[in-house]
Formats: C-alpha cells, sequence, structure tokens
C-alpha cells in the first residue's frame, strides 16, 4: 500500500465528493475513483458507498479513515525528527505559558549545555508526538502522560491572578465558585504568552488560575491570591524516549540533579 494511496483515501473521505477531492489533490476525477476502486479491490472491503447523488462512508471506511490519519501523522512526525537530527544540536522544550517559570528559570540556570529553544504552547503533548519539542513541562494529573518517560521537578499550588482593584483581591484566598462569578474569569489559563496574560489580567479583562510561580513575576496591578479548592500542581518534563538525543538527555539530567529526585534517565546508547 502506497502513502499517496491513503492520500486520496483521507481526502475522499473527508470532502464526501469525488470531484472536490481531485480538485484538491490537483489531479483528475477518473484516475482518482480508479485509486480507490483499487484499494477496495486489495483490502477486501468496501469502504465507501458511491452514488450518483452522493458519497458516504461505511463503517469500514470510518475505521480505516481514523488509521489513515494517525498513519500520515505519524509518518510526518518522523519526517520532522530525521530532519531535525540532521540539523546543529539543539534541545527544544515545550511549555506553557503561565507555568513553571520559577522551576524552568532554575533549570536553565543550572544546564551547562546551550540554552534551549523555547516553544510556549498549550499542546505541549502533542509537540512531543509531531517531533517539534523534544522536552515539555507538563503537568501530572491535567495533562495525558501515556507513552512518555517523565522526571518530577516540582509542585506548585494553584493561584488566581485578579486586577489590583478586583473585589477579591484583598481576600487571603478564594475558591473556584467565587471565582466563576467574576465576568471575565477563564478557568484554563488562555493559550496567550505569560507578558500578555499579565498585561490582560492588570487591565481587567482576564482572572484566570496559573501555578504559584508566577507570582514572583507579578506586574503592580496584578494580585495573586491562592485558590483554596484546586490541588496542588506536579510539574514533570516528559519526553519520548525512542526520540531522545543527547542535548535533552544532558537537560533531564540536570532536572535530576537539580530537584534532588531519583528518576529514571535513558542512556545514551
Amino acid at each position: 500500500m502506497e502513502t499517496r494511496e491513503l492520500v486520496y483515501f483521507v481526502t475522499v473521505a473527508e470532502e464526501l465528493h469525488f470531484s472536490r477531492a481531485a480538485q484538491k489533490l490537483g489531479i483528475a476525477q477518473p484516475p482518482l475513483s480508479r485509486a480507490i476502486t483499487r484499494l477496495e479491490r486489495r483490502m477486501g472491503v468496501r469502504l465507501l458507498e458511491r452514488t450518483s447523488r452522493r458519497v458516504e462512508l461505511t463503517e469500514a471506511g470510518r475505521v480505516f479513515l481514523d488509521e489513515c490519519r494517525g498513519l500520515l501523522q505519524s509518518l510526518d512526525a518522523a519526517v520532522r525528527r530525521t530532519q531535525q537530527a540532521a540539523l546543529p544540536p539543539r534541545l527544544v522544550l515545550a511549555v506553557r505559558p503561565g507555568t513553571g517559570s520559577g522551576v524552568l528559570a532554575q533549570l536553565l540556570r543550572a544546564h551547562e549545555g546551550a540554552d534551549p529553544d523555547l516553544v510556549f504552547t498549550h499542546d505541549r503533548v502533542a509537540a512531543l508526538l509531531e517531533g517539534t519539542a523534544d522536552v515539555a513541562l507538563l503537568c501530572a494529573g491535567t495533562d495525558d502522560l501515556a507513552g512518555l518517560e517523565t522526571c518530577e521537578v516540582a509542585h506548585e499550588g494553584p493561584i488566581a491572578l485578579l486586577p489590583r482593584g478586583h473585589h477579591l483581591a484583598h481576600r487571603a484566598t478564594v475558591t473556584t465558585a467565587e471565582l466563576r462569578q467574576a465576568p471575565a474569569f477563564r478557568e484554563q489559563c488562555p493559550p496567550l504568552g505569560l507578558d500578555e496574560i499579565l498585561d490582560r489580567v492588570a487591565l481587567g479583562q482576564l482572572v484566570t488560575v496559573v501555578g504559584s510561580s508566577v507570582a514572583d513575576r507579578l506586574a503592580r496591578e496584578v494580585t495573586a491570591v491562592p485558590v483554596t479548592d484546586l490541588p496542588t500542581i506536579t510539574l514533570v518534563l516528559g519526553w519520548r524516549r525512542q526520540a531522545l538525543r543527547p542535548e535533552a538527555i544532558s537537560f533531564i539530567r540536570t532536572a535530576q540533579r537539580v530537584t534532588t529526585r531519583q528518576a529514571r534517565i535513558p542512556d545514551t546508547a
């Protein structure tokens, strides 16, 4: 089975229209139709129900569509990781804005190698799986760590970021129920850089919850108040064992040394 055939099928399955799919692929419709027919014949199952008016996926076609998407994504990720392996040595670290800035700064100061390239994203696990990041700073309990190696690096208490003039800003503690009464409250920290998050809070456009290490970077117009009914955030470094490079191994060993926690670190062999 050729990759081209998978791309053809996914395009037809998503468009549910052979003419539109052919146009999107930049080929004529007859060769596309023949390719799908050959694919069905070779697999021994009908993937699409076709009439003169419509195209629909069969149950087998729906299963094959999910499988094809996964295979094509894995292939794309493999190509990216291979391309990155040919680049000069570097480390790409995926970080969520508003989380772990304290421990991250500590690790960067202690690391003897070159500073990693930082990618600020809320989809850090995807960055690992897609090969756009070598290591990610993740939250145990909220991020999906299945299939990843991890090393625990820190614990952070949840704090609410509030404008200085907010009626909850002078409280010793708050609850999520109280925060939900604020019109600007966002339970999940928005996908913005930390500076923009703090600016929006200072201007009264945002109230959100982040890790306590952010408290060291607050502007005068932003107040941090501990949130009592949310669990402590456990921060871990995560990575894909089979894709690990020496630069990443060095950084993980730095994390183990700095945090004085025992973790299984992969061999370079």
